[in-house]
């Protein structure tokens, strides 16, 4: 399975934009995009890598490849409504950020893991792909042999740390290591400090 290996504290400082809890620290220390001779290649960007810096910074956020992206945002755009805000959605309904909403992981990476070591059920059956879509009315849970290792069983507490919850189109119950998704994402419900716009107006060039 496809992913991007690189050093999630390397992609925030490079995005400006914090992409793991761990990445707030260093980046309150170190400023600026990595690189030997970073500090000689800033200035005032163009629109277009305003563009870019902003997709990838999106891409980078929910973890996506490039061609993942992409053929999300052609799919975004065939959809009624705004394209950016159907991008967003789409993003959101994965299946590893369903996981990271609900509290069950402190960042999408670990929920990647987690789905990946196919430790949740979706309507009953096992899954182990990240990227599946949820839709109102499916009930995720975990399977009753990862219910009992370590991780599993502390997920209470992990749950109160997580800072990803918050979100009404999930119901999340970490005793009972269950999610229900009751709903669609609104916009409003995405990540801060998103401006879609841009990256629509990147694909549309």
């Amino acid at each position: 399975m496809a992913r991007d290996t690189s050093p999630i504290v390397k992609q925030s400082r490079r995005e400006g934009y914090a992409l793991h809890p761990k990445a707030h620290k260093v980046m309150a220390r170190k400023s600026g995009i990595p690189g030997q001779h970073a500090h000689g290649r800033q200035g005032k960007p163009s629109l277009y890598l305003t563009q870019l810096r902003e997709k990838q910074k999106v891409r980078r956020i929910y973890g996506l490849l490039e061609k993942q992206f992409a053929r999300l945002m052609k799919e975004a755009d065939r959809r009624e409504g705004l394209s950016g805000e159907n991008l967003l959605q789409l993003l959101e309904l994965r299946l590893d950020n369903t996981v990271y909403r609900a509290g069950f992981a402190t960042s999408r990476r670990q929920a990647r893991q987690l789905v990946s070591h196919g430790h949740f059920m979706l309507n009953g059956r096992r899954v182990d792909i990240p990227s599946i879509r949820v839709k109102a009315g499916d009930s995720i849970t975990v399977r009753p042999h990862s219910a009992k290792t370590a991780y599993f069983a502390g997920l209470t507490e992990i749950a109160k740390d997580a800072t990803g919850g918050g979100v009404g189109w999930l119901k999340a119950d970490a005793k009972k290591m269950t999610i229900e998704i009751t709903g669609m994402p609104q916009r409003e419900e995405a990540e801060p400090d998103i401006n879609e716009q841009l990256i629509v107006e990147y694909y549309s060039r």
